[in-house]
């Protein structure tokens, strides 16, 4: 019962969308920004919900091993469902943020780039053999919706510390990217399509994953003037964690490892630093 929960919240993709708005929380109050932020928060979940199940819609369940894809392969009805639903309510809260239109829609172009690939028209079957593409959309949307859209809509987007936040955001985010693309080598083939291990040999995309981390973390001491000790060590946390896991990530199938241990650690030092906050109230 408590497995079919679980498989239930994290394979509909609700467990990532929550993830995308804690991080955006993160961000709000790392930068001091302040807007619609309710508003936005939905408008992201909702815009989760819409790309992931259309992502995992179009993924062939019938050559796979991995537990997550036969569960869609099972679900499709419901993940067309949830596409719709994100569909209709990421549609209402974009109108009610209407006035950053031009911004939202670069977000919405990022999340189709990433997924088209597996969209079985012609037109877009040369994304799949572009070997960075798959890894660098995905670090790009997520570091784009949760660090530097905030801030854009705050009109706040040049700010030193806004461009530190960001880059370890992208870095941090490209490093467990690279630990996907461990685990997607076997669909990545069957598909077509050319990510950075279909690429790269083991060393050089070793060294890559490494400079990452180390960036990552860089860039999130680079945040200590702008913020407090407590907050750059959340932001240190799921470095050292992600350091920590890789040889797990590497030589593992596990979906939660992927999905709910990997996925979760873009979203820890946020509630790291949630409960930080929460916590002397009590």
């Amino acid at each position: 019962m408590f497995k079919s929960i679980f498989n239930f919240i994290l394979f509909t993709s609700i467990y990532i969308s929550l993830c995308a708005v804690l991080m955006i929380w993160q961000t709000n109050q790392l930068l001091g920004l302040h807007y619609r932020e309710n508003t936005f928060y939905l408008f992201v979940f909702f815009s989760t919900i819409c790309s992931y199940n259309f992502h995992w819609y179009l993924t062939p369940g019938t050559y796979s091993s991995s537990e997550r894809i036969r569960w869609g392969d099972r679900h499709r009805p419901l993940m067309l469902m949830l596409c719709g639903i994100g569909v209709i309510g990421s549609l209402w809260f974009f109108w009610q943020l209407r006035g950053h239109w031009i911004a939202l829609s670069g977000s919405a172009v990022l999340t189709f780039l990433y997924s088209a690939p597996k969209v079985p028209h012609k037109a877009f079957q040369w994304l799949r053999k572009i070997a960075i593409g798959k890894t660098i959309f995905l670090t790009f949307v997520w570091t784009y919706v949760t660090t530097l859209l905030p801030a854009l809509v705050a009109g706040n987007a040049m700010a030193a510390p806004v461009i530190f936040l960001t880059l370890h955001r992208f870095f941090l985010i490209y490093a467990i990217c690279i630990l996907f693309d461990y685990r997607d080598l076997e669909s990545d083939k069957k598909e077509g399509i050319r990510s950075l291990i279909t690429f790269l040999d083991e060393k050089n995309l070793n060294r890559l994953y490494y400079f990452a981390l180390l960036m990552a973390a860089v860039s999130a001491g680079l945040m200590g003037p702008f913020t407090t000790l407590p907050a750059i060590i959340t932001l240190m946390v799921p470095v050292i964690g992600t350091a920590l896991i890789t040889r797990e990530a590497q030589h593992t199938s596990s979906d939660y490892v992927f999905y709910f241990v990997l996925d979760g650690f873009m979203a820890l030092s946020a509630m790291l630093y949630l409960l930080i906050q929460v916590l002397p109230g009590l």
